[in-house]
């Protein structure tokens, strides 16, 4: 029987993920002016949509959203599924800077360059968000107890008896 929604072999990858973002956010909610700027004008430049959002409105939000996603992914009770939906969302965004954003990447290449290098690291969490989301939602095979499996296979035993006993009298 399962008490949480979690198995053991994901533990390591949403804590380690988890503890990593929760730390970006607890950082960020002290943000200076100056860094506000910095982090709303490197993202308004790859999503314009961004531009219309206050620099200290900008840095609050993601503060908030990387607290949330890093919570979300240490708190046990929290499916596989939308741990991951919530990781793979949220590295997406962060790989879409490391692409669309000038100067970030080789020329003609997916390789950084060195200014690029601390945002293609996060691809490391995207392979943690997919992998989460890929075995909340494939591993959904029924769990069976070992007395359940003990008690399944007595059953079709004697039931391959009672066939076989049927088999011979017929022959």
């Amino acid at each position: 029987m399962r008490l949480l929604p979690i198995t053991l072999a994901e533990i390591g990858p949403r804590l380690s993920a988890g503890a990593f973002i929760l730390n970006s956010g607890l950082g960020k909610r002290s943000a200076d002016d100056a860094t506000a700027a910095q982090l709303h004008g490197f993202a308004s430049g790859t999503y314009p949509f961004l531009k219309d959002v206050d620099a200290r409105q900008f840095v609050s939000g993601l503060a908030a959203a990387e607290i949330g996603i890093g919570a979300a992914l240490l708190t046990p009770f929290v499916s596989t599924a939308v741990a991951g939906a919530l990781l793979t969302g949220f590295s997406g965004g962060l790989l879409g800077l490391y692409l669309k954003t000038p100067g970030m990447r080789k020329e003609g290449s997916l390789a950084p360059t060195p200014e690029g290098l601390a945002v293609a690291k996060d691809v490391w969490l995207l392979g943690i968000g997919v992998g989460l989301l890929t075995r909340g939602f494939v591993d959904r095979t029924p769990r069976v107890t070992v007395k359940k499996a003990r008690k399944q296979a007595a059953k079709q035993s004697k039931q391959a008896v009672r066939d076989a006993r049927r088999v011979a009298r017929a022959a």
